[in-house]
């Protein structure tokens, strides 16, 4: 009994082990090498993993584990080569295959035809919303938007309305004397949102409101298990007591008299007016589910960066010194405390910092399209229905793309990047409506850093977390007061 137990152990369980191993490459890889066998082209290289998992345990190794992302990345390379900068895997639940190569990178985001963005939790996020529809709705969408923020008008409109809300946060961070950036940042940020989207001042409704998108960013990245108990179904309730309050103020402005409805005065309000070329309107929940996703667009990725400002400024007192001097210089011939948009394009080593900021910050680390048309690129094989992940981080921190990337230099700006190695805000028609914002936001609260204030790193050697977002372990816990 003992013998034929042992035997089967010795011979069937490492049987077991490796269809275990090789089960994604036999349900998936197989079948379409056997297609493409003849025709000259292949799968890209890689390995698919387990059943249901995939590669997402070696994922998580290096990213949480680890905390060594970049070797994520650097092992397919001394794996199965460089090749076209493509590998197949099964990640986070689907067959994918990474790009992580300047050239093909660009291919996918100019591609929409063939390479469709969508989003993880399209429910939660909306499927009106500009980053869930496509098209001539996309199109109608997002000129409204560049229009509303990104115009000179606009950003001229917008650095007036938010300089007042950073002035007074930067003054109680110094009357605290030890503040956390990330929770700081978080909430100057979502105050300067409210303003411009909806006209929300500070109070007790705006910080119930970023509870409630705190808990709503979290569902995109949980299972979509909507029962109970789960991240995403606090998520979808976080989404509708959300949408009952935008609701509550899209009614007030459709009721409201004596108000030139013409001017936009805020992206609500400029929602509420767009028209399509038969002069037809967006409906309710198509405003509704705009400014829901607009706010989650700007709130996370503009406040993270800006905490990843100081941490790298602390760090690098020779770049503090050159930015103050730059701004402390524009103050002298300035009155008042508020500079404009104009003088922030001005600002040259300001803009660089910003840049270097967005780079290594790696907010969003990748981007995630859908394959609906098999492509090919260079004799390999994109499979229909398969993910492509651009791998936008590894773009930021190969040594190929820029030269001692984990360097923080803001003068290697002073050259654009190669083209397709800076994907930060994406590319092609999706690039982020908000990027001309997100810059000037941060560019105002460097101005005003630099010029009033100093601050040092409470954990200096705090390490590093990469998931969901890169953020020091601390949160960027500093010592804060006046110059």
């Amino acid at each position: 009994m003992e013998t034929s137990w042992l035997a089967w152990v010795v011979g069937v369980v490492p049987i077991l082990g490796l269809l275990f191993w090789y089960w994604n490459e036999l349900w998936y890889a197989v079948p379409l090498k056997f297609r493409y066998s003849g025709t000259g082209t292949r799968l890209p290289p890689g390995h698919m993993g387990f059943p249901i998992f995939g590669e997402t345990l070696s994922f998580l190794w290096y990213f949480k584990v680890l905390r060594r992302p970049d070797e994520f990345i650097n092992y397919k390379r001394r794996k199965y080569g460089d090749g076209v900068g493509m590998y197949r895997t099964h990640l986070l639940g689907s067959p994918s295959i990474i790009v992580c190569f300047p050239s093909i990178s660009k291919i996918v985001y100019q591609s929409d035809e063939i390479f469709l963005l969508q989003w993880p939790a399209v429910d939660l996020v909306g499927r009106t919303s500009l980053v869930s529809v496509h098209g001539k709705a996309h199109e109608r969408l997002r000129s409204f938007v560049t229009k509303a923020i990104n115009r000179p008008d606009a950003l001229r409109r917008i650095a007036a309305l938010v300089q007042p809300s950073m002035v007074a946060a930067l003054q109680s961070w110094a009357q605290k004397r030890k503040v956390k950036v990330s929770y700081e940042a978080k909430k100057v940020t979502f105050e300067n949102i409210g303003k411009l989207f909806v006209s929300f001042e500070s109070g007790p409704r705006l910080e119930s409101m970023e509870k409630l998108f705190q808990g709503l960013t979290k569902g995109f990245r949980a299972h979509p298990f909507n029962f109970p108990g789960t991240a995403y179904h606090h998520a979808s309730q976080c989404r509708k007591k959300l949408e009952d309050i935008f609701r509550i103020e899209l009614e007030k402005r459709k009721n409201r008299t004596g108000i030139n409805q013409t001017m936009n005065i805020d992206l609500m309000d400029g929602l509420m007016q767009i028209e399509d070329d038969m002069g037809k309107r967006l409906s309710d929940q198509e405003v509704l589910e705009n400014i829901v996703s607009l706010v989650v667009g700007g709130y996370s990725s503009t406040s993270l960066a800006s905490t990843w400002a100081l941490y790298f400024l602390a760090k690098n007192p020779n770049v503090l010194e050159k930015l103050r001097e730059e701004n402390m210089g524009l103050c002298k011939n300035k009155r008042g405390n508020f500079i404009t948009s104009e003088d922030v394009s001005q600002l040259k080593y300001t803009n660089n910092v910003v840049e270097e900021t967005i780079r290594m910050a790696n907010i969003a680390g990748f981007t995630f399209r859908l394959v609906i048309k098999e492509a090919e690129y260079k004799g390999y094989k994109i499979p229909k229905d398969w993910k492509v992940i651009v791998w936008n981080r590894y773009l930021h921190t190969n040594p190929e793309n820029f030269n001692d990337p984990m360097c923080f230099n803001p003068d290697r700006w002073n050259e654009p990047a190669s083209p397709g190695t800076y994907q930060a805000f994406g590319g092609g028609s999706r690039i982020c409506a908000g990027n001309m914002l997100a810059r000037l936001q941060i560019a105002l609260l460097l101005h005003h850093l630099s010029v009033g204030y100093k601050w040092e790193l409470v954990n200096p050697d705090a390490e590093i977390i990469y998931l969901p977002h890169p953020m020091p372990l601390d949160g960027v816990e500093v010592k804060f007061s006046k110059i």
